[in-house]
């Protein structure tokens, strides 16, 4: 039996039919499994780069989720050399690297595409809708001194993916892009310099010569050499691709426990940093002469100890000295040699940390604590061998224009708080050099800081997200 031909033409509605039938199928199969995987996380995986994808109006609604934050934040607590409750993550170490492999999983989790720089600082970005533009930053560190808490730094870095789930969440899109940094070596426990990462990224030459070719931790590992071990500088040696340009954000904001006890005391939520003080260290040497405990006669000795004793004590009255409460120092490291009981100190060393919001105060507290050290070595007929100031850094004032917007979503969100400064130093004071820079402080237990007890309640992180999360909305459309 012979069929009627048909035109070529005939064909295209039911081969159209046919192509929009298995678009539709496939298109179902895809919807489904991101819907579950989407389900699962708690925010979209996919976004379009058009700008209507998504409101680009603030968002009425901030949802977060606080219990998986908590158990992020207990997770993290895991890596850690020492036993629970305390937390002790040194920079480079194997719980350190283990620690940024679950950050960087979470961002990834989150939907933000993530790089590294050669010293492991470490980036998560969201692109805007117009990612030409200069993004805003947020951000913070997870090492952690010996025996410390999980929170000091944590907050920072996990806070900060959550606040972006919570706009992602909110359905809000952003115009600049947001990025979350984690900062390398805030914390100075391995080669003696604080906010390692962020100076670098401020484009400390002097900096960066010295991890180099100088700087190696106490049992004489080099930077290099412990940054190759943990996955970092390999095959890079010219650290300057490090630097940022200045104007390569436009903000950048800190979430932060604020290791201080004046938020909880006045019953505050939210304490919003106007300025953050500027800190200085010193190492200080006395050599004399040693010897016996029993046999040297107390007139004839020239006992190193005493004289590191005294001028601990000369830094505290020189502190006190300066009428301002925003003036302080600590004498953290005491070291003596030979270090046995029945032998005299032939060698003392100090490490001296001093800081005020007035760079002119400090800077005359220190000249005092020199003029102290030569005339106690005198005293006592040792020598000063070293006098030498590590660091001594100007103070960072936040941006009045973050400042107001921080103030102004803490008010829409019915939230107490209070304009206050920083006296302890954060990654912000050195971002502030390159970028636009705001603080927010939430309340911790009694204050507590830099030992286990530390701890702040889920409540109030919660809080401290949704003012970042609503703060960085604000800046990501300016």
């Amino acid at each position: 039996m012979a069929y009627p031909r048909l035109a070529p033409s005939s064909f295209l509605p039911f081969l159209l039919l046919s192509l929009i039938c298995s678009l539709v199928s496939a298109q179902a199969n895809e919807d489904a499994t991101i819907k579950t995987m989407e389900d699962f996380s708690g925010y979209p995986l996919h976004e379009r780069n058009d700008p209507f994808c998504g409101s680009s109006s603030l968002p009425t609604s901030l949802s977060v989720d606080g219990d998986s934050l908590q158990r992020q934040i207990n997770e993290l607590s895991t890596f850690s050399d020492t036993p629970a409750p305390s937390v002790t993550r040194i920079l480079f170490s194997d719980k350190d690297v283990l620690a940024r492999r679950y950050i960087k999983n979470l961002m990834g989790l989150s939907g933000l595409s993530v790089r590294e720089d050669a010293v492991g600082n470490i980036f998560g970005r969201w692109d805007g809708y117009k990612p030409g533009l200069p993004a805003v930053a947020t951000g913070s560190h997870i090492d952690a001194i010996p025996y410390s808490g999980k929170y000091d730094g944590v907050v920072g870095v996990l806070g900060a993916i959550e606040a972006l789930n919570v706009l992602k969440r909110s359905g809000f899109r952003p115009k600049r892009s947001l990025e979350v940094i984690l900062f390398t070596s805030e914390e100075p426990t391995r080669f003696g310099i604080s906010c390692l990462g962020s100076r670098l990224l401020a484009g400390s030459k002097v900096l960066a010569e010295a991890l180099k070719k100088t700087t190696v931790d106490g049992q004489n590992i080099s930077f290099v050499d412990a940054a190759r071990y943990a996955g970092y500088m390999k095959g890079e040696d010219d650290l300057s691709n490090v630097f940022l340009n200045s104007g390569n954000y436009s903000a950048f904001l800190e979430l932060h426990i604020e290791q201080g006890p004046i938020l909880e005391a006045e019953g505050l939520s939210i304490g919003i940093v106007t300025a953050i003080a500027a800190p200085a260290s010193i190492k200080v040497d006395f050599e004399g002469n040693g010897g016996h405990a029993g046999a040297a006669l107390m007139p004839n000795r020239n006992d190193a100890g005493l004289a590191a004793a005294e001028l601990a004590l000369a830094v505290e009255k020189h502190v006190l000295d300066s009428g301002s409460i925003d003036t302080v120092g600590t004498v953290g490291i005491l070291e003596l040699h030979p270090g046995a009981i029945n032998s005299i100190p032939s060698k003392s060393h100090l490490e001296i940390d001093t800081r005020d919001i007035d760079e002119k105060r400090r800077n005359e507290v220190i000249e005092k604590i020199h003029q102290s050290a030569v005339a106690i070595a005198k005293k006592r007929s040792v020598s000063l061998t070293e006098f030498r100031i590590v660091n001594q850094d100007p103070p960072a004032i936040s941006d009045k224009s973050i400042v107001k917007a921080m103030e102004d979503t803490s008010k829409e969100l019915n939230l107490p708080h209070k304009l206050m400064i920083s006296r302890a130093y954060h990654d912000s004071l050195f971002m502030a050099r390159i970028s636009p820079m705001g603080m927010l402080f939430i309340p911790c237990f009694k204050g507590y800081s830099h030992k286990p007890e530390e701890y702040a309640a889920s409540q109030d992180i919660a809080n401290g997200v949704k003012v970042l999360a609503l703060t960085l909305a604000k800046l990501s459309l300016d």
